[in-house]
């Protein structure tokens, strides 16, 4: 008896996109399991951005397919990927400084009551959905301009689930902050898994990374170099294959061909 696979929450197969004469992505394979963390990693100019958007509804892929649970969907929009379940926190966060937590946390998603803002019923889920995560500010109706880099990191990942998603797409959460900041961002992404979460992970920071990873990606030149078991690689085998050192056979070709037009 053989047991069954598990079926991603999220498949990319053979996504590849272009600008113009830029070949951004080729034959990109990923896959996201649920309560699991993929790191995505790779150079200044390896993809992970163009991938991201593709994810994201930003930008639809030129080939490939994506699959949302087995099953072949496209997205088109932003909302299409919020529709299904994927939530995407970008490294500008799109926070509003003038308003508070609560204001923040349900922006585009108020609750109204006969009409009117229900600000008694947003407070309470705002209370109820940081204590869940383990979040601590002053207050929820402190504006988001007094919160330090760290919690305003925090809100902006809590904001994502609202939606009830199922996988949440990070892009350098912890870029810029400090040593105390990350940490509780981190720990935040550590609480996502717990709750059964599929969290892509998008960092240059490769102590984050293997910190709280459970597989890790690697992208080169537009195209997949590697998946890593983060528990049975180090940092030196990860960075060898961001920088080329171990170079699949097809990245190495990509690689010749580029120079043989430069």
């Amino acid at each position: 008896m053989t047991d069954t696979a598990v079926v991603p929450v999220l498949a990319l197969r053979g996504i590849s996109k272009r600008f113009g004469a830029v070949q951004a992505l080729t034959g990109i394979e990923l896959e996201v399991a649920a309560g699991q963390v993929l790191a995505l990693v790779g150079d200044n100019g390896a993809g992970k951005s163009t991938l991201v958007k593709a994810i994201a509804g930003v930008n639809q892929p030129d080939e490939g397919v994506i699959e949302w649970r087995g099953r072949p969907v496209v997205i088109h929009r932003p909302q299409d990927a919020q529709q299904l379940g994927i939530a995407t926190v970008y490294q500008d966060l799109a926070l509003c400084d003038n308003l508070d937590v609560v204001g923040n946390l349900f922006l585009g998603r108020e609750l109204r009551r006969l009409g009117v803002l229900d600000e008694v019923e947003m407070e309470k889920r705002s209370r109820e959905l940081l204590d869940t995560l383990a979040i601590r500010i002053p207050s929820v109706r402190i504006p988001i301009a007094s919160l330090s880099g760290g919690q305003r990191q925090t809100v902006a990942i809590a904001r994502s689930l609202i939606g009830a998603p199922s996988v949440v797409v990070l892009d350098e959460p912890t870029a810029a902050l400090g040593v105390e900041q990350t940490a509780q961002v981190l720990d935040l992404v550590e609480r996502l898994r717990e709750r059964g979460l599929g969290v892509v992970l998008i960092s240059h920071n490769m102590a984050d990374v293997m910190a709280v990873a459970d597989r890790i990606a690697v992208l080169r030149l537009g195209r997949n170099n590697g998946l890593f078991d983060r528990r049975r690689t180090s940092q030196e085998q990860i960075i060898s294959a961001i920088t080329g050192a171990t170079d699949n056979a097809v990245t190495r070709r990509q690689a010749r061909d580029q120079e043989g037009t430069s």
